[in-house]
């Protein structure tokens, strides 16, 4: 798809992120033409967890302490219970999140990635969607939860869980497009 070369996209993880939630909307979004940097505040590499053990290690592209919402045209934050729950509590992590949804450029999550959204504070209002264990939480940071493959308000997407991937990748790839 040609509406994505040049565009720049950050993929915020950490360790434990969910294997296929990380690889399979890299390679969309790489397929479609976008430059795609692992960014994590842990240097070296990340190690994926799949379904109920550990995965393959991934290339930190960019330490979180360097990179710049500026340089990148969306945010990407994949799953897996370890990765989003060590991004929440990082404060650099919540604020790089922050000022994307800030700036209007799109910020999509999948499965628990949502949790590190939480923190930002600015989900009052918003409908979103996420791994089912999740829903309460985003309910008591007010956003409108809906059990759909995919759900976007404004620059926000989010989606439910792997078997959403198809959905997300192609509601990604759209979005970067714009």
């Amino acid at each position: 798809m040609e509406q994505t070369k040049g565009k720049r996209v950050a993929m915020l993880t950490e360790q434990g992120f969910e294997q296929i939630e990380l690889t399979s909307p890299k390679e969309a979004l790489e397929n479609a033409g976008a430059t795609v940097h692992v960014v994590s505040p842990k240097e070296g590499k990340v190690k994926a967890w799949k379904h109920t053990d550990w995965g393959i290690e991934v290339v930190v592209d960019k330490l979180l302490a360097e990179a710049a919402v500026a340089d990148y045209d969306m945010l990407v934050l994949p799953g897996g219970v370890l990765n989003p729950d060590k991004l929440r509590a990082n404060k650099d992590a919540v604020a790089f999140t922050k000022a994307f949804l800030e700036s209007g450029k799109p910020v999509a999550a999948i499965c628990h990635g949502p949790q590190t959204l939480i923190e930002t504070g600015l989900l009052s209002g918003r409908k979103m969607t996420s791994y089912s264990s999740v829903q309460t939480d985003l309910k008591n940071a007010g956003a409108d939860w809906t059990d759909e493959e995919v759900v976007q308000d404004g620059n926000l997407i989010t989606s439910r869980n792997p078997d959403d991937l198809p959905a997300f990748n192609q509601a990604i790839v759209n979005a970067l497009g714009l």
